[in-house]
């Protein structure tokens, strides 16, 4: 008994070696055929979650593919990040082994990217700047008013118009010079703007966001997903 106790033993780790291995060898190859048929610059951070993965791997339906994806990998402004979940990924072990991968299928996808504010100063040029500001931003930028530069400070908020970001200001005023508030207000007019997110990759769509810490974070989903490249 005790001798088929350690065999048991051994069996269990040697099949939690092999799961583990099978895990990495599949990222890489699951990161390849994404990589492909997704319109990606570069190969992304791919993580396959899921206990155990063999039994994945041979059924050919992945639960939840993590990815992680850089400016660069995105073909985006640097600072842009997206971090999405691919969810029933159909992958056939045996098109893989045997490099007859046509399309990959994936039931859903979500997760968010993000727009730092630094992409976000650049609509508005010159010396403007973009922050957060509690569950708002802050904006600020030199406006020329009646011939004379003025430095503008204003709260602002940023809202979902379709797939475009739009930034609205309020409750602007001018730095250390005294205008009317009327004046002001109008030439903060100027700090208002529009901003489209790129295309993403994956089919994804935009259907929400908030300020964060580091940009504005964009929520992404998508449906019934088809990679083919």
């Amino acid at each position: 008994m005790k001798k088929l106790v350690v065999v048991l033993l051994v069996l269990v780790a040697l099949a939690a070696v092999a799961d583990r291995v099978g895990v990495r060898i599949a990222q890489r190859v699951v990161a390849d055929q994404i990589v492909s048929r997704s319109g990606l610059k570069g190969a992304p951070d791919v993580q396959i979650a899921g206990i155990p993965f063999l039994t994945q791997a041979i059924g050919g339906q992945y639960h939840d593919v993590r990815v992680h994806l850089t400016a660069a990998e995105l073909g985006q402004p640097a600072g842009t990040t997206g971090d999405v979940s691919l969810r029933g990924v159909h992958l056939p072990l045996s098109d893989v082994l045997a490099g007859a991968v046509r399309q990959v299928p994936v039931d859903r996808v979500d997760g968010t990217a993000t727009l730092p504010y630094a992409l976000l100063s650049q609509q508005l040029g010159g010396d403007a700047t973009v922050s957060a500001e509690g569950s708002g931003l802050r904006i600020t930028r030199t406006i020329q008013v009646l011939g004379q530069d003025v430095p503008v400070t204003a709260a602002g908020t940023v809202t979902l118009d379709g797939q475009d970001l739009v930034v609205q200001v309020k409750q602007a005023e001018a730095v250390g010079v005294n205008l009317p508030s009327a004046l002001v207000q109008r030439a903060a007019g100027l700090l208002d703007f529009r901003y489209r997110v790129p295309a993403l990759p994956f089919g994804l769509h935009v259907t929400g966001l908030q300020p964060g810490p580091d940009g504005v974070r964009v929520e992404v989903a998508a449906r019934d997903v088809v990679l083919a490249g």
